[in-house]
């Protein structure tokens, strides 16, 4: 299974971006997708969840900001963030939990910058 994670980017405090990530490979389904992010001198932490049956979880520093949303016809979650601020900035990753055995997949990671 390979992760391919786009839409990071640079914007100013108040914009918004919108990531991407397609899981691609065979042998696989998915039981969920998810966002993490890494701030640097951070720890890695949940940013947002989706099972394929519609469960999301968010973290309380993103709830009402960010959505995130899949396609599981195209084994695609997107994260729309919006009102970023600067203590967003980070690498995001996507994370796959895979069926049937509850493997576990990550992306390269995509780069969010927010100035102030």
């Amino acid at each position: 299974v390979q992760l391919q994670a786009s839409g990071g980017g640079s914007v100013q405090a108040g914009g918004s971006l919108r990531l991407s990530c397609t899981a691609s490979g065979s042998g696989f389904s998915i039981l969920r997708l998810a966002w993490y992010r890494q701030a640097p001198g951070k720890q890695r932490e949940l940013v947002a969840s989706i099972t394929t049956g519609g469960s999301t979880v968010y973290a309380d520093s993103v709830k009402g900001r960010f959505t995130i949303s899949g396609d599981n016809a195209k084994n695609t979650v997107y994260l729309q963030m919006n009102s970023l601020k600067p203590e967003d900035a980070a690498t995001y990753y996507c994370d796959l939990i895979a069926a049937p055995d509850g493997r576990r997949y990550w992306g390269q990671g995509t780069q969010v910058t927010v100035s102030s």
